[in-house]
């Protein structure tokens, strides 16, 4: 298959069902073990655990090769939604399910780090990552893994049936001619959600976001709880939102939802029947790290550096449909083309988010929900 080198493709990201509610259920899961002495230290298991959110996924030929070269099987558990996981995972860190953690992403890292999730480890070749997604680099508790944007999706065929131009900007979102539109997901309980809270805090700043989003309810935005059911159930333009008979041609999902629309159809079509609305995207980077009492750590540590291999990140493109964080990958040609360059996305540095998110999702929850 032809590739293309990242820095050639945009910068995308999975069609990931992820959440970031802290369910009082999961309180339960505190108390589910006491610290791990270490003595109960497996470090000559020949397996290691994964711990993730639903969407991790990987190439069986890729991850094979991997467990044949280190000896290692690998066994992954998917914990849910990406929020979720990381809470379960910070409930339970006395007495962790796995080795290794991936899908902490930018907007709930600071609540890992505070927490003290990780231990430290450098994995091979964080040498090779971009500059731009290198963090925590005095104590490397969390390695980079991928990258990508979240951003408002919308059905080609209904803009063009309706002979509506689709909206490019935030500001777009609040016309009158995008009235009852969209659908997005809550920013409580979905990372793609959160993401898209963040996204207008960038935009508009501290004084001026809580008067967007009462332009936007006024404008008829429907909230659902996560991805899933925004995306596959009442978004119009994918596949799986035809078969439901949604209705809303605006989403928010990732600028690499296109070609995920693109791979999975058959016969295949030329052109993605989504688009994305480039003015609306918030960069989202999703990091790994060795789990505080890991049983397996050198076994986790072999899976660290698997994840930053050129081998894994040329793989992730349409598996998670993400973009490699690693210098010189290379992405296939379907990602490539119908991928949306994003050059300008919103960001937000990660002690404004860690200072800021808890306190916008509640202001968030009561002005939209309520």
């Amino acid at each position: 298959m032809n590739s293309v080198s990242t820095t050639q493709v945009s910068t995308t990201k999975k069609a990931t069902i992820t959440a970031v509610a802290v369910g009082l259920s999961l309180v339960a899961l505190s108390a589910c073990g006491s610290s791990s002495g270490s003595g109960d230290k497996a470090e000559d298991s020949k397996s290691v655990t994964l711990v993730s959110h639903d969407s991790f996924n990987v190439s069986k030929d890729v991850l094979k090769a991997f467990e044949k070269s280190s000896g290692y099987k690998v066994d992954v558990l998917k914990d849910g939604d990406a929020g979720a996981a990381v809470n379960k995972a910070i409930l339970s860190k006395d007495n962790p399910q796995g080795d290794v953690f991936f899908g902490v992403d930018n907007t709930l890292l600071s609540r890992a780090l505070d927490n003290d999730l990780f231990q430290s480890y450098e994995a091979k070749g964080s040498d090779q990552v971009l500059p731009q997604f290198r963090v925590d680099q005095d104590k490397h508790r969390v390695t980079p893994v991928d990258s990508g944007d979240i951003c408002v999706n919308y059905d080609k065929k209904y803009f063009a049936d309706k002979k509506l131009a689709p909206p490019k900007s935030f500001a777009d979102l609040t016309k009158p001619a995008y009235k009852n539109l969209l659908v997005t997901e809550n920013a409580a309980t979905s990372s793609p959600g959160l993401g898209f809270l963040l996204g207008t805090a960038a935009e508009y700043g501290d004084d001026g976001w809580q008067g967007y989003w009462k332009k936007l309810k006024d404008n008829g935005v429907k909230v659902v709880d996560g991805w899933e059911q925004a995306y596959n159930e009442e978004f119009s333009g994918s596949a799986g939102g035809k078969k439901a008979k949604g209705d809303r041609p605006l989403v928010v999902s990732y600028a690499s939802s296109p070609p995920v629309e693109v791979l999975y159809a058959k016969p295949q079509p030329k052109e993605a029947p989504t688009g994305v609305a480039t003015g609306t995207c918030f960069r989202q980077v999703e990091y790994a790290g060795l789990l505080g009492n890991a049983k397996n750590e050198k076994g986790g540590k072999a899976l660290l550096d698997f994840l930053l291999s050129s081998e894994f990140q040329n793989d992730m493109p349409l598996n998670m449909f993400v973009n490699p964080v690693r210098k010189n990958s290379e992405v296939p040609e379907l990602f490539a083309e119908h991928g949306v360059t994003i050059a300008e996305p919103e960001t937000l540095a990660p002690k404004k988010i860690a200072d800021n998110r808890e306190q916008w999702v509640k202001s968030w929850t009561s002005l939209v929900l309520k």
